[in-house]
């Protein structure tokens, strides 16, 4: 759901309320391509603003979550620094309901003069962009943009350093602050054959199709109403419902945020929305627009972000994945065709058996098996003599029979290599951090399968990468209070089984699935702990969406790593099985 211009008026009167003006900029930082994050200190104390101009996360709000950030700040974030840090924040003003917020700093330049720069944030689907700006007597001039518009883009407005701004086009839409019901009831003669939600949207600027089917409903219990089913009583309503939005704007709003029946969130509004009743659809209330929108938009942009620095890496996981798959299939049919080599031997033996009979340049031989005291021909080659071709078939018997032996072991190291790639792309569709990938592609890259160098994995610009510390097992506390540690990725699968894990701590790990390793901190869990670590090793695994999935647990001196295997990947033996349903409400509960 896009970000409204009338949600937006929202989160910037509570940014006012919250004392933002007189805020000093101290850090500024680009954790992915196009959101920006400005540290400020104010009266009351540290605030963080967050700008996105990603087309599906597109926002601007106040932020309590700290991103994780690339080791080099990109050049956007860089221009920045030199221009807003230390800089004062003295206005934020919006284009009347219009989803464009204008940051406006005072800043001092390299030489000490003052001088006034403007971040505009400008929230519009794929236009999105955020562009900083200088202002110079009454006109403002493009310093630079996140995301430059070049004619090739667009013909209609250019966003290129240098270049006088000038806002979006907009259409002439009545305002939900300001609008009479007279001018209101004119507009809205012009379009009785159409429905009333697509029709409001059309007439207010700032408003979103959830407001506009609540208002629909509002005024005649039916979302999907026409125009021109709408009668004077109706008319009443409806403008009364508006009023009601506009005190909402500017005095009393009422944040609310809905969740599906999967309780995923899937819509926002200013306002409480009562069109759904009972159809499974919950609705949450917010003390804070801006604590609203983080949390919808976060958990939504973090999975984009990673799933945009993942793609190239999955897509190579899944090329290889498909190729071992391929390979097996054919190593299978040839391993197949060796079944056939005790008919070669046995044709040898009965050429050898039968020399006496055959003469040179012989086409065929034809003989009873000794086995079956069938009638058998065994074909002849005319160009070589009889004991030849004995030899020639039991040559080809030796072949098949060692082919045999080979291929049996190519197929058990694909079939490995198989559970290994398997187990990368688990641990990858679980990635909720930069660290997480990072610590996946650099296991890649030390097995072969990426190019490059595992120290300098995190950035291709840094001449002396500094050398970061892995990151720490996911950590859980057992409803018996025993802390259950478990692996993100196959690197840390490995340091915490044979390295950090104590003999007689307990192993867990889902059976016949890739997923994480799993261990108990205690030699003697209660059953509840068991039951619940099963619970989260099932969870975090490959087999997160079945039911009663088995789960192998043993001691970790029963827990060993083969000569030669690749990370992640252990044998181990004086296991027992129990059977569970992951739990994602287990997995987020007992989460420390």
């Amino acid at each position: 759901m896009a970000l409204s211009g009338g949600f937006l008026h929202v989160v910037k009167t509570e940014m006012l309320n919250l004392g933002l003006i007189g805020a000093r900029v101290e850090k500024i930082h680009q954790p992915s391509r196009e959101e920006i994050v400005l540290s400020l200190h104010t009266h009351g104390g540290a605030q963080k603003l967050l700008f996105s101009a990603n087309p599906a996360t597109a926002r601007v709000c106040l932020t309590s979550r700290t991103p994780e950030n690339p080791p080099v700040p990109p050049m956007f974030c860089q221009l920045l620094r030199k221009k807003l840090c230390g800089g004062r924040l003295i206005e934020i003003a919006q284009d009347g309901l219009e989803r464009i917020i204008f940051f406006r700093f005072q800043c001092r330049n390299e030489i000490g003069d003052e001088e006034f720069i403007t971040l505009s944030i400008e929230i519009m689907g794929r236009s999105s962009n955020l562009i900083l700006l200088l202002q110079k007597g009454p006109e403002l001039r493009i310093i630079d943009a996140i995301k430059r518009v070049t004619d090739e883009v667009s013909s209609v407005r250019r966003v290129l350093p240098g270049l006088l701004y000038e806002l979006p086009p907009r259409e002439n839409r009545l305002s939900l602050l300001s609008f009479s019901q007279v001018e209101f009831e004119q507009k809205l003669q012009n379009f009785s054959s159409e429905k009333l939600h697509k029709v409001l949207i059309k007439i207010f600027e700032g408003i979103c199709p959830l407001f506009a089917r609540e208002a629909a409903f509002r005024a005649s219990g039916d979302t999907d109403v026409a125009v021109s089913d709408i009668d004077s009583e109706k008319i009443i309503r409806l403008v009364e419902f508006m009023r009601l939005a506009s005190v909402s704007l500017s005095e009393k709003p009422t944040p609310v945020m809905l969740s599906d029946t999967e309780n995923k969130p899937c819509a926002f509004a200013f306002i409480d929305i009562k069109q759904y009743g009972t159809e499974g659809i919950t609705v949450q209330h917010f003390n804070s627009a801006n604590a609203l929108i983080d949390c919808f938009y976060h958990e939504r942009a973090e999975l984009n972000r990673i799933a945009q620095r993942a793609g190239s890496m999955l897509k190579t996981l899944n090329n290889r994945y498909e190729r071992v798959l391929r390979k097996i299939d054919a190593r299978r049919s040839d391993l197949a065709a060796c079944a056939a080599r005790e008919k070669f031997r046995k044709w040898g033996e009965m050429i050898n058996a039968n020399l006496y009979r055959l003469k040179s340049g012989a086409e065929s031989l034809t003989a009873h098996d000794y086995e079956s005291g069938e009638e058998v021909v065994i074909p002849l080659d005319t160009r070589l003599a009889p004991a030849k071709n004995a030899q020639k078939y039991y040559a080809e018997y030796k072949r098949l029979q060692n082919a045999e032996k080979a291929l049996a072991d190519l197929i058990k190291d694909s079939e490995q290599e198989l559970i290994y790639l398997e187990s990368v792309l688990d641990a990858a569709s679980r990635a909720v951090t930069d660290s997480d990938l990072l610590e996946i592609k650099r296991e890649l890259i030390e097995t072969g399968y990426l190019r490059g160098n595992a120290t300098t994995a995190n950035s291709k610009n840094s001449k002396k990468p500094k050398q970061e510390k892995p990151a720490e097992p996911l950590k859980f506390r057992s409803t018996d209070g025993e802390l259950i540690l478990v692996g993100r990725n196959n690197r840390q699968n490995d340091a915490l089984t044979l390295k950090t894990a104590k003999p007689d701590e307990i192993w867990l790990h889902a059976k016949d699935y890739a997923g994480s390793h799993v261990v108990i901190k205690s030699a003697k869990p209660s059953e509840k702990t068991l039951q619940e670590a099963a619970q989260i090793a099932a969870y975090c695994s490959k087999a997160r969406t079945s039911s009663r999935v088995p789960i192998d647990y043993t001691q970790i001196r029963y827990v060993k790593k083969p000569a030669g295997a690749k990370p992640g990947m252990v044998i181990f033996t004086h296991n027992k099985t129990l059977y569970v349903t992951p739990s994602e409400e287990v997995f987020e509960g007992l989460k420390i």
